[in-house]
């Protein structure tokens, strides 16, 4: 851990040094970041063409509907397997390249693999877990579901800083990783909630600007009802495409950035918590011969039975 003490993003945090740090790591790392999350969002643009939801409207047969869905099964799983090596790659190089120059995007993008099927399995784990506590945050109303999923994904984001940091083991890191989410539990929610509004707002603000080009289309939707099926066409259009993978490659990294400060600011407060010391009961207790004067010694000055 010696080597992470001099990392940036290593210290106690507040919610305004937290943010502040999380911009100015963006932007000095901004180019690095940029290219790989840039990369990974046209993979995924592209693989999402595969599956086409615009069959799915024309369909009636429930049986042919499961079918086709299931036909969607192996696209989206490699979407996602996609998804979580990337930010395997992103993870790695913001906890590992401040500390080591070294440590580039490239070297990070082969460094990185001995963390991902780890981190796969865990994440195969916290899918299982998720789901049976966001059913059960159903039943206390959209409230107990909404705390339940802020709870699953403040438990993600402390995961892969845990495991590159204090190892592989399974184990160990599920366990350390529960233990810091709840070491400050309601200021990591607090976090987590205000991150995830803030993320919100951003790809609101991105997805207006991606959308105008194509505004066009969308009036005339709203002008003709029967058009609507068309309006999927726009997601595989070449442009959209482009602009949706630089937006999102905006927006990318600021994840893993502030998976990190979570992490650093836990161990931080772990590592800087001042010891509270113990004293010794039996030292302290008052006993009967300490009520009383010692007698001098018989060479002591003050003795009064010094004899001269």
């Amino acid at each position: 851990m010696d080597q992470f003490s001099n990392h940036p993003l290593y210290r106690r945090h507040n919610i305004d040094s937290a943010m502040n740090s999380l911009w100015e790591f963006y932007k000095k790392k901004f180019l690095a970041l940029f290219f790989v999350s840039l990369v990974m969002s046209l993979v995924i643009q592209y693989a999402s063409t595969m599956v086409n939801m615009k069959e799915l409207s024309s369909i009636t047969d429930p049986m042919v509907l499961l079918e086709k869905i299931k036909g969607f099964l192996l696209p989206i799983l490699v979407i996602s397997l996609i998804n979580l090596l990337f930010t395997t790659i992103l993870q790695y190089y913001v906890i590992f390249n401040p500390v080591d120059n070294r440590n580039t995007i490239f070297v990070s993008l082969v460094k990185s693999l001995k963390y991902f099927i780890p981190y796969l399995i865990i994440m195969v784990l916290l899918a299982f877990a998720g789901s049976i506590a966001i059913v059960l945050g159903i039943f206390v109303l959209i409230v107990g579901a909404f705390f339940a999923m802020l709870y699953v994904v403040t438990i993600y984001l402390f995961i892969l800083p845990v495991m590159m940091v204090e190892g592989t083991n399974i184990g160990t890191t599920i366990s350390r990783t529960i233990k810091l989410t709840h070491r400050k539990f309601w200021s990591n929610i607090g976090w987590v909630s205000v991150f995830i509004i803030i993320m919100l707002v951003v790809s609101v603000i991105f997805s207006g600007i991606i959308l105008l080009p194509f505004t066009g289309s969308f009036i005339k939707t709203i002008v003709n009802p029967d058009d609507a099926s068309k309006l999927a066409d726009v997601t595989t259009n070449p442009l959209f495409i482009i602009l949706s993978a630089v937006v999102s490659a905006l927006t990318l990294p600021l994840m893993p950035i502030f998976a990190a400060i979570l992490y650093f600011n836990g161990k931080a407060g772990e590592d800087q918590a001042e010891p509270i010391l113990v004293s010794d009961p039996e030292n302290n207790r008052v006993r009967v011969e300490d009520l009383y004067a010692r007698p001098y010694s018989e060479d002591h000055p003050d003795n009064p039975e010094k004899k001269e």
